[in-house]
């Protein structure tokens, strides 16, 4: 049988790695999803690397479906992921319940952390909105692109990270204090679409039909997401990840 080929960002590493497993031992097809920084794996595919599958968040979905890269008409809402905060195993956990709360302990923090992704970019207008700009500036230090915040977190080179929940609630070293208040919550969605070159599209449709399915909830939930359809009172947002 021929295996399933596909790329993904890190976001969804570990819930695509479960249903990919599960997904082979019901259908007996093997799936094999690579998972890198996201705006490595949209280069990629624009650089015209075959893949069967790419999981990506939403917009960035849009850009490679609009380019011609994926196959028009195949993009499947995965889950919802929120920007979660952790703080080194051990560490005082500082309240971040409320905007208030939260604004509090970005400024006693020593050094935070945050992705170029989503969360980065949500941030970054956050604290511009706050006045904190240039307050947090000294202290802030951006995790490389594919480079967990968690990791550096754990490390103790930061006190407090900012990160997809999904990324940070399985990392050895830390604990996740919480998710970002619902008021400045930030929702990306992340989509999966067939690849434009891919030879077996019919068997790529098959598995995200799988993935998108019911069958498929309880995993999402499992790794800090919910399935996409489900209602959420957080900010919509589709941000490259």
């Amino acid at each position: 049988m021929t295996a399933i080929t596909g790329i993904s960002s890190m976001a969804t590493r570990q819930l695509l790695a479960e249903l990919g497993a599960a997904y082979a031992q019901r259908s007996g097809v093997p799936v094999v999803i690579e998972a890198v920084g996201g705006v490595d794996a949209a280069r990629r595919v624009q650089a015209g690397e075959v893949f069967d599958v790419v999981v990506l968040a939403s917009d960035a979905l849009e850009r490679l479906l609009a380019s011609g890269h994926l196959l028009p008409g195949s993009r499947v809402d995965l889950v919802h992921s929120p920007v979660a905060i952790a703080v080194r195993a051990g560490a005082p956990h500082p309240r971040v319940d409320s905007e208030d709360a939260l604004r509090q302990a970005l400024l006693a923090a020593r050094s935070i952390s945050y992705s170029t992704g989503p969360s980065g970019n949500h941030l970054g207008k956050l604290f511009e909105r706050w006045g904190l700009s240039e307050q947090l500036k000294d202290k802030t230090v951006l995790a490389p692109p594919g480079v967990p915040v968690g990791s550096l977190v754990a490390r103790g080179e930061v006190e407090l990270g900012f990160q997809q929940l999904s990324e940070l609630m399985h990392l050895e070293g830390i604990e996740v204090v919480g998710t970002l208040p619902a008021a400045v919550q930030y929702i990306t969605t992340f989509s999966a679409a067939v690849g434009a070159a891919s030879a077996q599209a019919d068997a790529v449709r098959a598995l995200l039909d799988f993935m998108a399915s019911p069958q498929a909830s309880d995993a999402k939930r499992r790794q800090g997401m919910t399935p996409a359809g489900t209602a959420t009172d957080t900010v919509r947002g589709d941000r490259q990840a």
